[in-house]
């Protein structure tokens, strides 16, 4: 007995599309494990009380681009050459389409306006020597809360990318 077709964007006998569907969720998968690894890290250098550094977390938060995180502006650019490859089966206008592309607006200026600069105040603050309890704290709290939130958007963009809602 033959299943029926699943009705996936996956399910195509086109290499090129298979192989832009593979950079699409390569770079959300790279991208947005940047961004919750981040935020990980952050709450971790946030429960480091007083005596020394631990190795791993001053070479995370050493200065530097977080490129890895950057990635992320790989989604999208896939992610129309999909939509311009599918032979018009997918498009812009599909409401799964659109709330995808909301979600990672909003993840994109979150981590633009918000994380990446928290965590360049963090890098700044260690390199320095600058441990104030304060103001590190805080800056930690928020990269690991915001870490925390775009992973759950992820999860939620995934749950769209595959539903296909709509």
């Amino acid at each position: 007995m033959q299943l029926p077709p699943a009705g996936l964007a996956a399910s195509t006998s086109n290499a090129g599309f298979d192989l832009l569907l593979i950079g699409h969720v390569a770079c959300a998968i790279v991208g947005f494990g940047a961004l919750v690894a981040s935020g990980v890290q952050a709450a971790r250098l946030g429960r480091v009380g007083g005596g020394g550094l631990p190795a791993n977390l001053r070479r995370y938060f050493a200065p530097g681009t977080n490129w890895a995180g950057r990635v992320l502006y790989g989604v999208p650019v896939f992610g129309f050459l999909l939509l311009a490859d599918s032979g018009g089966r997918l498009a812009l206008g599909d409401p799964w389409v659109l709330a995808g592309l909301v979600l990672w607006g909003i993840s994109a200026l979150a981590a633009e306006l918000v994380l990446w600069p928290a965590e360049r105040r963090i890098q700044s603050a260690l390199a320095t020597g600058a441990r104030a309890a304060g103001a590190l704290s805080r800056e930690c709290r928020l990269v690991g809360g915001l870490g925390g939130a775009l992973g759950i958007v992820f999860v939620a963009a995934t749950v769209l990318m595959v539903a296909r809602p709509g």
